[in-house]
């Protein structure tokens, strides 16, 4: 039988086939560091506001603390978003420019929420507490970045699953004195002595007892509904 294709021929489709399997491996490893990639995420990126906001000003310049904003950023899980009472409390008096602050003067009269735009709103199935995390010590900063540098809010860190276990798995540098969370000088004094291990409850000695060992802060019931 005659030989339908040429030793080139066979070699051209061999290399043809090898640099397709290059490329598709290429491209999976190029979508895969997208994926993975700040932007992705969205850091550094600002969310649209009804109104023009800067924390460089109101936080960094003024020096408002961040409580007067985020009242509960203490007891609750939602540290929350300032309200027009709030804002217009001091602007109703101090450079008021009615034409920026409509949103606020609408969202009062009708009695409904200031449609603030979050930067770092987390999934519907991710619980997260922010009482819980500066009653431990977890400062703003840790997470929010430098906010009282911001002209603009912006996020500062992907807030992916594998980051949040980072810290979970290992939070003991990333935490100061709870009395120091909203501290924005605080810097780190001589080593403190790591606090000993939290008495065990059934949950856990069960886990041990079946030979399984997970720390409370890595459990998937610990953050997720």
């Amino acid at each position: 039988m005659p030989q339908l294709f040429s030793p080139s021929a066979d070699r051209q489709l061999r290399l043809a086939l090898g640099l397709g399997v290059g490329a598709l491996a290429v491209a999976a490893a190029a979508a895969f560091a997208l994926l993975r990639s700040d932007r992705a995420w969205g850091v550094g990126a600002a969310a649209p506001q009804p109104i023009p906001f800067s924390h460089a000003i109101h936080a960094g310049g003024i020096g408002l603390d961040c409580r007067y904003c985020h009242a509960g950023v203490e007891g609750r899980a939602s540290a929350g978003m300032p309200t027009a009472e709030t804002c217009l409390g001091c602007h109703g008096r101090v450079w008021s420019v009615s034409a920026q602050f409509a949103p606020l003067e609408t969202a009062l009269a009708l009695g409904t929420p200031v449609p603030w735009a979050s930067v770092h709103r987390l999934p519907e199935h991710v619980r997260f507490h922010h009482g819980a995390h500066t009653a431990a010590g977890v400062a703003c900063e840790t997470c929010h970045g430098q906010v009282w540098t911001m002209p603009r809010t912006v996020k500062t860190e992907t807030f992916s699953m594998g980051w949040c276990l980072d810290c979970h798995r290992n939070p003991e540098p990333r935490l100061r004195p709870p009395e120091a969370v909203f501290d924005r000088d605080w810097r780190p004094a001589a080593a403190r002595p790591r606090p000993g291990p939290p008495s065990r409850g059934v949950a856990e000695r069960q886990l041990e007892h079946f030979g399984v060992e997970i720390q409370p802060l890595t459990r998937c019931s610990t953050c997720h509904r």
